[in-house]
This record gives C-alpha cells, sequence and structure tokens, in this order.
C-alpha cells in the first residue's frame, strides 16, 4: 500500500521544498492542495479519512504548511477538530518551516550546553521561527527575552507566546549597538533570527563577550545576523564560545522535516505540532 502525504497549504502555489522533502521523507505519493482555508480543507481531509481503515489507515498522512503561520495555526486546530474515534490520521505542521527550523536551532544550542537557568535573547524573535524558539528555548528552563526595534510589538509577541503555549518571556528593544549590548547583560545563549541579509549582532560585541557562551544565527544571505562567523559552523569554538551558523542548523533542519514525514506513516493518531517536533528534533542531536 502506497504511502499517500495529503499537502494542505495555504498559499495559492503549495510548497514545492516541502513536496520535495515529504518524497525524501519517505512518502510515496504526495497530494498538493493550495489557498486551503478551514472550510475547503475538510471535504479532502474527509477523502483520507475515510478511505483505508485497519492498519492501512497510517499509510495516509496531512501535512499543512504555507507561508502565513497563524493560517496554519487554525488549520491546524480545524483538522484536529474534525477527527473522531479511530477515523483520524497523523498530521503535522510546519508552516513556512517554523517548527522545525527553531527546533533545529533550539537543539543545537541544548546540546552545547545545560540551558537551565540560563537567559537566551532571541534577536528580531518576534516572527514565527523565532516564536517557537522562544518556546522551546522557555521548555529548557531558560530565561527567554525576546527582542524587536519596537519595544510594543515585541510585549505583542511575548503575548502571543503566553497565550498559545502557555509560556512566559521579557519584551526587549534593540535598536542600535547600546541597546544590544544592554539586552546581552548576563546572558549565556543568544539566537538571531531576523530578515535575511540583517546583520543583528556586530563582532565587537559577542566576541569575547563576558557571559555569552552559545551563539547561533538563522540568517543564511550575507551579511549574516552574527557579524564574521562562518555559514557552515556547526558548533565552531571562538575563543571559548561555541558558534552555529546557518547552514549549520540547516543541515539538521532538513533532516528533521524528513524525519517527521516518515514518523506519520507508523501510527494513523500522532500529531506533531511545535512541541512534538522538538521533542523529536532534540532526540537527533
Amino acid at each position: 500500500m502506497k504511502k499517500i502525504l495529503l499537502q494542505l497549504d495555504t498559499d495559492v502555489h503549495p510548497s514545492v521544498f516541502d513536496a520535495v522533502t515529504a518524497y525524501d521523507g519517505g512518502a510515496d505519493v504526495v497530494l498538493q492542495y493550495g489557498s486551503i482555508t478551514p472550510e475547503n480543507a475538510i471535504p479532502l481531509l474527509h477523502g483520507v479519512m475515510f478511505t483505508r481503515g485497519g492498519e492501512g489507515i497510517k499509510n495516509s498522512a496531512v501535512f499543512i504548511g504555507g507561508s502565513d503561520v497563524t493560517k496554519g495555526e487554525i488549520l491546524l486546530d480545524t483538522v484536529k477538530s474534525n477527527f473522531f474515534g479511530k477515523s483520524r490520521n497523523s498530521v503535522m505542521h510546519d508552516s513556512n518551516g517554523c517548527n522545525t527550523t527553531a527546533a533545529a536551532a533550539v537543539a543545537k544550542l541544548s546540546s552545547a550546553i545545560d540551558l537551565k537557568g540560563k537567559k537566551a535573547v532571541v534577536l528580531a524573535g518576534t516572527g514565527p521561527v523565532g516564536l517557537r524558539a522562544a518556546l522551546f528555548l522557555s521548555d529548557e528552563g531558560a530565561s527567554v527575552t525576546v527582542t524587536s526595534r519596537r519595544l510594543e510589538k515585541a510585549k505583542k509577541a511575548c503575548g502571543y507566546l503566553e497565550t498559545r503555549f502557555g509560556v512566559k518571556a521579557e519584551a526587549g528593544e534593540v535598536h542600535d549597538e547600546n541597546s544590544t549590548r544592554k539586552i546581552l547583560e548576563g546572558a549565556s545563549v543568544v539566537l538571531c533570527t531576523g530578515a535575511a541579509g540583517t546583520m543583528l549582532l556586530p563582532e565587537a560585541i559577542w566576541k569575547g563577550h563576558e557571559t555569552l557562551e552559545v551563539l547561533a544565527d538563522l540568517n543564511a544571505v550575507p551579511p549574516y545576523g552574527i557579524e564574521n562567523i562562518g555559514a557552515r559552523w556547526d558548533g565552531e569554538n571562538v575563543g571559548g564560545q561555541i558558534i552555529f551558523g546557518p547552514l549549520g542548523i540547516g543541515r539538521l533542519k532538513l533532516k528533521a522535516q524528513r524525519t517527521c514525514v516518515g514518523r506519520l506513516f507508523e501510527t494513523n493518531d500522532l500529531v506533531l505540532d511545535a512541541r512534538e517536533i522538538y521533542k523529536i528534533v532534540k532526540k537527533m542531536q
């Protein structure tokens, strides 16, 4: 029996990246649908729910993607609410790669040091990846600060974290080198999750910083988020500081997405949301 993955994408054109990764993860067939809403998703979902039974039902699964993470979360909630009894399929949510990317980054950080009780700063962390990284860091016991150029935006992001995931984080405003230095006082961990090609952390600040132990950057477009690091660094030791570059993290992200897709076909009742994905990725380290 072929392993069929139903790809529900909130964008007009379903992600080719997600489809290729799904095939590499073990799917035999990927059924791609775009412009998905909670309303038009249900008939498609029923198509995988009601066509296979017994042991065969685990060979159909659902992947939720697209560039809008909020829409993806709503779609995930809709899909879960339409399962009943044994009529269900395993489902994974990874809109814009947010869950697997953040999980890979924090798994790398946690492999370098024990995060419990440490101050962790997520620079430019109000986007989907930054927020999930903040979630995972918090779950590891770190004291997390999420920054933005505007304090109100950072506060709104922290409110989302508490409402959606039940975790608390501090909001911080960072707009220049002085505010960057201040926010990093006492920090052991820093993760840059800013826009592509935007340098957030000058070398003059991070290199030899008195408390920073481990640093990571997710910006793969030069200039990198952390000035003068290597994109392929994967735990590079620079004067006692451990550094992970975007491509070093990216290799684990790709492996994580493939692995998670493969897990979908092991049972018919797996729900791979942010926290469940992180559990899987951390074990891969």
